[in-house]
């Protein structure tokens, strides 16, 4: 059996090995003739997957090792009989500790001694947004919720829902929305001219779900304008020649990284592992917690005098601080458009070990209950 798969899909060897010959290919380039003669297929969301790759080949088995399934043709996989999978959720918590990390640096830049003292409006409640507001809201923040779809369906048996316009003026608006161009709450361009006029300097737009989702260029003139909101960006229109004037008027910039955890990594290559099993009837012999190395840092310690806020500034910002990542992304907009999409795709391929929050162990000496709820929000393991 031949595997045909992204070669930026972590562990792909430890965890497929036992169950066919694995040939790697750049997911952004990748071809029908690169997959013509495999039987199993893995890409992550740079590969385009429907009959312009697939037809003619022999491919009888799709995974996906991301949350997202817009760049998937999944209605023309089940016409055609193949097999697909994605993995929901898998980096959930790493975009969720990357919003922390920009919510903390927002929060300190505005001169806030306690950053809950935000109100965070969360578009999108699926795995990645109702992970993000269970913990905000432990983290003592008042949230607000929009997802149309989820309302719609839900009714009265779901969770209080706001509308998009009771949202955007919220302190901070995080988007988590898939990409949609149809139906009754399409996401494309959701954010447009007229809504992003709404926001003002006083608030904080954070996009880490899908680009399109705002109108990049009625973003960038929005930020020409007074009164303009700051604006972190993860995720950019016409990935990867993205716009570099878009990068250079933005608050925070980041390459689509923030799912980028090496857990999160490893998850979404376990479930897809985990599917392909199942497809195949196999039994499921490997999990994700057998290849996590030793993190490079394991233990933080704070002291009976550490301000619980400055502490846990400090303990998220040593597991993640987006800083580095923005002053590597606005390096890579030197240069033509080619040389700047292939930066930009590089930094994807190349980027560096990020462990998540669970992976290190703080010890709180002396430290009240307060403070150590505050740290087990985030996600941190204890040492009282």
């Amino acid at each position: 059996m031949l595997i045909v798969a992204d070669e930026n899909i972590p562990l792909l060897e430890s965890f497929f090995t036992d169950i066919g010959e694995i040939r790697r290919v750049a997911g952004r380039h990748m071809t029908a003739d690169d997959v013509r003669d495999a039987d199993v297929l893995l890409v992550r969301s740079v590969t385009p997957v429907g009959p312009e790759l697939l037809e003619g080949s022999r491919v009888r088995f799709v995974g996906t090792a991301t949350i997202g399934t817009d760049h998937v043709d999944v209605d023309w996989l089940k016409e055609q009989g193949i097999g697909f999978s994605a993995a929901p959720g898998c980096n959930a918590n790493s975009v969720v500790e990357y919003v922390l990390s920009v919510l903390s640096l927002h929060a300190e830049r505005c001169g806030l001694a306690d950053g809950n003292e935000l109100s965070v409006g969360i578009v999108g409640v699926g795995n990645v947004g109702g992970c993000l507001a269970r913990r905000l809201q432990r983290l003592g923040f008042k949230v607000l919720l929009c997802d149309p779809p989820r309302a719609e369906a839900e009714g009265a048996e779901g969770p209080e829902f706001a509308s998009l316009e009771e949202v955007l003026k919220c302190d901070v608006i995080s988007l988590h929305t898939p990409l949609t161009r149809e139906g009754s709450h399409p996401t494309y361009h959701m954010l447009d001219e007229s809504r992003l006029s709404q926001l003002i300097s006083n608030q904080l737009l954070i996009n880490s779900g899908r680009g399109e989702v705002i109108d990049n260029q009625a973003l960038k003139a929005r930020l020409t304008q007074d009164n303009a909101p700051s604006v972190a960006l993860d995720v950019w229109e016409n990935e990867p020649g993205i716009d570099p004037e878009l990068v250079d008027a933005v608050w925070l910039a980041t390459p689509h990284i923030a799912g980028y955890s090496l857990e999160g990594k490893v998850r979404g290559t376990e479930m897809i592992y985990q599917a392909l099993s199942h497809y195949l009837g196999l039994p499921v012999r490997k999990k994700a917690g057998q290849y996590l190395p030793e993190p490079p840092l394991s233990k933080l310690t704070f002291t009976a005098t550490a301000d619980e806020q400055k502490a846990l500034r400090t303990a998220l910002r040593v597991c993640y601080d987006p800083r580095t990542d923005d002053v590597k992304l606005r390096l890579a907009m030197r240069g033509n458009a080619d040389e700047r999409a292939e930066a930009f795709d590089a930094l994807r391929r190349d980027y560096p070990v990020r462990r998540e929050c669970s992976s290190l162990k703080v010890q709180l000496k002396g430290a009240g209950r307060s403070m150590q709820d505050s740290f087990k929000a985030v996600g941190f393991k204890l040492k009282i």
